[in-house]
């Protein structure tokens, strides 16, 4: 393990990132809210660890092996979250636990909150909130796209921009660096286009760049306790469902669009299909789930809610214009199923991943037809592209470590005193990247207790960072030599 190296490259990164505290820091003296000294603060001690990473270790320059990716993917995760706390800790004056919590809900762009009354707290402590967010779903695009295909995390191989509906020939960038410039350009201008819908749609300047900010990025983080029922505008809500869907969308499918300028490659991608698919037959179900049960009144209305909550649920984004824990009993079971699903590979949203899942139905579908046909030799494909059994093993592995961290969190956060509905809300609003849950943290986590918090933490990291890369860490064999 090249310790010195990996060091070094942490404190590059914190240099860097200290950097996006000036935002914060001139939203402050705008608004004259009185925590400048609170972000200033907080940008020098990043600065001084990051130096201090650097300059103790700057000539360490080896080039770091897969086998250090993993660890540095990981362990920057939990610096980011560790230092992105600091203005909840200086200006809010949360403990500790709680100001991790909520950073790493930011960064890994979960949603959950342990905050409360977020009407009244000052502008800049709102926008460091929306920022983190923003930022955690740029990270998770570059880390899907661009490195977790280096790393062969569970199937995401399948993943690489030559195999999500782009042709070899057409791949982003032969560069990691210049995939990421075309995704951050591609994400920047997604972010731009939302907010001046939002701001022409009726929001004050500051909801409309805070809210695209957690729209593009699929977090759910909001300027108000409500969400985005403060605002009570169907043109709001459908302009959040746009860029929610947008946001759970591949990022290589979008580039293909942007760079031809055509939308024939969201038509041609499976997964891209498949995931509208799902969201247009989950709509209509829970609309007319919620009509029949004279949830509201009118089919519109009831459609206005339930295609606004579905698309909410399936990109892990977690706005809310009702509490869905509330519905009929059934309801809230399809949602949860859904944030199960998730979106597409290669995007801001959490959840297995909408390709993992139509995989896993073929895999079954193959299973079935060799109980008739024991002798057949069966090709599972995606589109017209054969999938290799490497692949094919890895994304079951994946499923099955999902399931099985699903469970032990339940009955790890049971322990802790949670009833059932509470607990396994509370996993699925963590693991799936969610937000909000079920019974006791239907709203938010300010109430549980600080082992749930953390063991909700473990659950957000282990969703971002797709399950392998972080239980690889606990494997005694990934430290020997």
């Amino acid at each position: 393990m090249h310790w010195r190296a990996i060091l070094r490259l942490f404190g590059i990164l914190l240099l860097f990132y200290s950097l996006n505290f000036l935002p914060s820091i001139a939203v402050s003296f705008y608004y004259a809210d009185g925590e400048l000294g609170v972000f200033v603060s907080s940008m020098l001690s990043v600065i001084a660890l990051g130096f201090l990473l650097w300059g103790s270790n700057r000539h360490h320059r080896q080039e770091l092996s897969v086998r250090d990716g993993f660890l540095v993917v990981t362990l920057f995760w939990i610096i980011l979250g560790m230092v992105g706390a600091l203005p909840f800790m200086f200006g809010l004056h949360l403990d500790f636990t709680d100001a991790v919590f909520e950073s790493i809900s930011g960064f890994t762009t979960t949603g959950a909150t342990v905050i409360t009354g977020l009407d009244q707290l000052p502008q800049s402590i709102l926008y460091h909130r929306q920022q983190i967010q923003w930022l955690g779903g740029m990270g998770v695009i570059v880390l899907a796209v661009a490195i977790m295909p280096l790393l062969g995390v569970g199937g995401m191989q399948l993943y690489r921009a030559e195999s999500s509906g782009v042709a070899k020939d057409e791949k982003l960038t032969p560069r990691i660096a210049e995939t990421a410039r075309s995704l951050w350009m591609i994400y920047v201008l997604l972010t731009v286009a939302c907010g001046i819908a939002y701001y022409f749609a009726g929001m004050s300047l500051f909801d409309a760049i805070g809210h695209a900010f957690t729209t593009v990025a699929t977090g759910g983080f909001s300027t108000h306790d409500a969400s985005l029922a403060y605002f009570n505008s169907p043109l709001i809500e459908t302009i959040a469902i746009v860029f929610m869907l947008a946001g759970g969308v591949n990022f290589a499918v979008h580039f293909l669009a942007f760079r031809r300028k055509v939308l024939n490659p969201y038509a041609t991608d499976p997964e891209v299909r498949t995931y509208g698919i799902i969201f247009i037959l989950a709509s209509l179900f829970i609309a007319l789930s919620l009509y029949m049960t004279s949830t509201y009144e009118g089919v519109m209305t009831s459609l206005r809610y339930g295609a606004f909550q579905v698309a909410s649920i399936l990109t892990s984004t977690g706005f809310g214009t009702a509490t869905f824990a509330d519905w009929p009993l059934h309801i809230p079971l399809i949602l949860v199923i859904l944030s199960f699903t998730g979106s597409c590979a290669g995007s801001t949203s959490g959840g297995i991943k909408v390709m993992r899942v139509m995989l896993l139905a073929k895999l079954g579908m193959r299973q079935l037809f060799l109980l008739a046909h024991p002798r057949a030799v069966v090709v599972v494909k995606q589109g017209e592209r054969p999938i290799s059994e490497s692949v094919l093993y890895s994304v079951l592995g994946f499923y099955v470590l999902y399931i099985v961290i699903t469970l032990a969190l339940t009955v790890a956060m049971m322990a802790a005193g949670l009833n059932f509905e509470s607990a396994f809300g509370a996993v699925v609003a963590t693991i799936n990247l969610l937000g909000p849950g079920l019974g006791e943290v239907a709203a938010n986590f300010a109430t549980v207790d600080d082992v749930v918090k953390w063991l909700g933490v473990f659950g957000m990291l282990a969703g971002r960072l797709e399950i392998f890369t972080l239980l690889i860490l606990f494997m005694p064999s990934y430290w020997r030599y």
